[in-house]
């Protein structure tokens, strides 16, 4: 079956981000002159993605607005004569369906993505965590759903990390298949460097089949009352197996400050429009 839904969970508080985060979504900061959300939504358009689940949460309403038409400032750019910023305004509405469902408390990102389960149905969909920026020729839930294609399966994204770091990712116990491409035995939530299986995080975007929602009902909540993914994952490779993508391309953790910058600064130097002048800057800064 092919992918054409995708669920983009948004509901979080962003709080590696506050202040700025406190009434502004994390999603809408500004990589550039485009809001992270917006990478995504245009790497799930260039992917096939016909409709996308937008799970939201209280002050993310500015989401929903950029999407959105917004007749009053196309009808202004249109009598300035600018038109190439007018068909930009006209394409982010245009880019997919939305639909919008709201997570009425943070309760983990296992239920977030239950909370689409109505919208979805019986077929196979993507996950986009949208603060992870991949830039690559060939978007990384394009080289993901190629995986889906040939082994019917769910299919996470994966990439090397230094081994001290695994405490901050969802770590597999990988079993290789052919290039890139592993079977996992099993996943390991932020595991101790010692006691990591392997050094192949899971980043943000998955191919999951409907049987997910099963074992989201099923996983039993952690000590926050959070619902994990990675626990349904546990569950969901009980029945099914499950595999794991090394995808090509570059990942930005813009959900973190530092991370954020290095993606301002790359993206800003590929511009044509600002790469040569902003380069020219960083040199004269001679640090």
């Amino acid at each position: 079956m092919k992918i054409r839904k995708a669920v983009f969970p948004v509901a979080g508080f962003g709080t590696r981000f506050l202040p700025v985060t406190k009434a502004s979504p994390k999603e809408m900061l500004p990589l550039v002159d485009k809001p992270l959300i917006q990478y995504a939504v245009e790497e799930a358009k260039a992917s096939g993605i016909e409709e996308i689940t937008i799970i939201t949460g209280r002050g993310k309403r500015a989401i929903e607005d950029h999407f959105d038409y917004s007749m009053e400032l196309e009808n202004e750019l249109f009598e300035q004569k600018k038109f190439e910023l007018l068909e930009q305004i006209k394409g982010i509405s245009n880019l997919v369906t939305f639909a919008y469902v709201r997570q009425k408390k943070a309760l983990g990102l296992g239920h977030a993505i239950l909370c689409a389960e109505a919208i979805v149905g019986d077929e196979p969909f993507a996950v986009f965590l949208a603060d992870d920026i991949i830039d690559s020729r060939t978007p990384c839930i394009k080289q993901l759903i190629d995986v889906y294609e040939e082994y019917h399966s769910s299919v996470i994204a994966i990439q090397e990390v230094d081994k001290k770091d695994t405490r901050s990712y969802g770590i597999i116990k990988p079993k290789k298949v052919k290039d890139r491409v592993y079977k996992v035995q099993d996943l390991i939530e932020k595991p101790d460097p010692a006691k990591a299986p392997s050094n192949l995080a899971v980043i943000g975007r998955y191919i999951l089949t409907p049987e997910i929602f099963k074992a989201l009902k099923k996983t039993s909540p952690g000590k926050l009352g959070e619902i994990q993914l990675t626990d349904a994952l546990k569950i969901l490779l009980q029945i099914e197996d499950i595999y794991a993508y090394k995808f090509t391309g570059t990942r930005y953790d813009a959900g973190d400050k530092l991370g954020f910058l290095k993606a301002t600064v790359e993206f800003a130097l590929k511009r044509k429009d600002l790469g040569k002048e902003f380069r020219k800057y960083l040199k004269e800064l001679n640090i």
